[in-house]
């Protein structure tokens, strides 16, 4: 990896988009740490460190700290990733929007078009709903309508803003320009989740249970991101051969190539709708004020929040890790479903007179990736389900209090082996150009 980025800087061009992306950075970071007009800041810090819910503290690591800076980029790029996956729904829903993707390059420019507008509207509502609830708790210097009003705007630009850095960063930079700052704000995060955890258990202790707390926690971490690493690669290739056909005087076809499955297939969304799904009705309680009896909903409410899971004292809670397990493995067939079309493959396989040795084209070819797709996407799942699941267990066991888990690992693995790629693809397409000019 470090070799790929040395060799890179050699090259004028990505030694330029890397520059430019790294400054794009600085000034995500730099607006991170701008306040929102209007905000008590000490008093809303003051509600955040006593909400018990680990949703607000992933919300925080996924924005970089700027939920809890309520900075002007608090809401960060989170309805740009919400749109992103509207829209891949509605694609699947609506036949013109299908239509519109498959139009190559100007189908794809319209759909990103409309995703902007369904980002900027969805900012424009959750912020709307953050002024307000924050006006009414007390958390903004004075609640009328022009400090709500500079909350809202200044939310929506501050989203706005970074959707167009990360499309820059994309067009101009390296890598996936959303995906990129989402990774970024994360890793933001990490020294500060790091000293809570030397704080927390190495702080205070005897040589030997310091060194032990050090050993055990840097293995869990080296386990967990080897482990993603090997996830995210695995994939099962399934032989494809095409036939040869004679067209004047030159036989064409014949070749053989291969469909390639990844294990993975739905990446980091499976948990990510899991996750969203369990906290939701826990975020919406919280922040009402509800929650806290001894009732039955009450009750509920406790065990869909992660922060009660895998605690010893009340083992009763953790029944909500395993819907949150159920959730992942559901969510990571559906998403495979609606992103990965086994007839419509079957189908441009036979007209294109390729066929999997063996299989019949057509149909049975359809029915034969359906069951290998089926047995993938449980592995897919399962492996899945023991990065996110390995952190929870150690916070609730160790009572670790840190916002970097499961989820955060697999998606900085996941961007930083596709940043790569692409680089050294970049770099592969400027050899053979200076080959090919020489």
């Amino acid at each position: 990896m470090f070799d790929t980025v040395r060799n890179a800087f050699k090259i004028k061009d990505i030694r330029n988009r890397l520059i430019f992306t790294f400054f794009m950075l600085i000034v995500i970071r730099l607006g991170s740490q701008l306040p929102v007009p209007g905000v008590n800041r000490e008093v809303f810090a003051d509600w955040f460190a006593n909400q018990s819910s680990d949703a607000f503290s992933f919300f925080d690591a996924i924005t970089g700290g700027s939920f809890l800076q309520m900075s002007i980029f608090a809401l960060n790029i989170t309805p740009y990733i919400t749109s992103s996956i509207i829209m891949q729904l509605l694609t699947i829903a609506i036949p013109k929007l299908e239509e519109m993707q498959r139009d190559g390059e100007e189908g794809r420019k319209k759909i990103a078009e409309i995703t902007r507008y369904v980002t900027v509207v969805l900012a424009l509502i959750e912020s709307i709903a953050m002024g307000i609830g924050f006006g009414r708790s007390g958390y903004l210097v004075q609640y009328d309508f022009i400090n709500v009003l500079q909350v809202v705007v200044t939310l929506t630009a501050g989203s706005a803003v970074l959707m167009w850095i990360g499309e820059r960063i994309t067009e101009k930079g390296v890598g996936n320009g959303i995906s990129i700052v989402l990774v970024v704000n994360i890793i933001s995060r990490i020294p500060q989740d790091f000293a809570t955890l030397f704080e927390q258990f190495v702080t205070g202790k005897n040589i030997a249970k310091a060194t032990l707390a050090i050993v055990i926690i840097l293995a869990v971490i080296l386990v967990t991101v080897v482990f993603v690493i090997l996830l995210q690669g695995a994939e099962r290739r399934i032989p494809v051969q095409y036939s040869k056909k004679i067209q004047g005087r030159k036989t064409v076809g014949g070749q053989s190539t291969h469909i390639p499955l990844k294990v993975n297939t739905g990446g980091v969304i499976p948990v990510i709708f899991a996750q969203s799904l369990l906290q939701f009705p826990v975020v919406i309680a919280q922040i009402l004020g509800k929650g806290n009896g001894t009732g039955v909903g009450s009750k509920i409410l406790k065990g869909l929040n992660q922060a009660n899971w895998c605690d010893p004292s009340e083992p009763i809670y953790s029944i909500g890790l395993v819907i949150y397990i159920v959730l992942i493995i559901a969510f990571a067939y559906f998403y495979t479903s609606i992103t990965f079309n086994p007839l419509e493959i079957a189908n441009n396989m036979k007209k294109q007179g390729g066929f999997i040795p063996g299989i019949r084209p057509g149909k049975p070819t359809s029915d034969y990736l359906n069951k290998i797709l089926n047995y993938i996407v449980f592995i897919g799942a399962a492996g899945l389900t023991i990065v996110a699941v390995i952190p929870i267990v150690f916070n609730g066991v160790f009572n670790a209090d840190v916002s970097f888990g499961g989820t955060s690992i697999i998606i900085i693995v996941g961007v930083v082996i596709e940043t790569i790629k692409q680089i050294e693809s970049q770099m592969l397409v400027r050899y053979y150009k200076g080959f090919l000019n020489n």
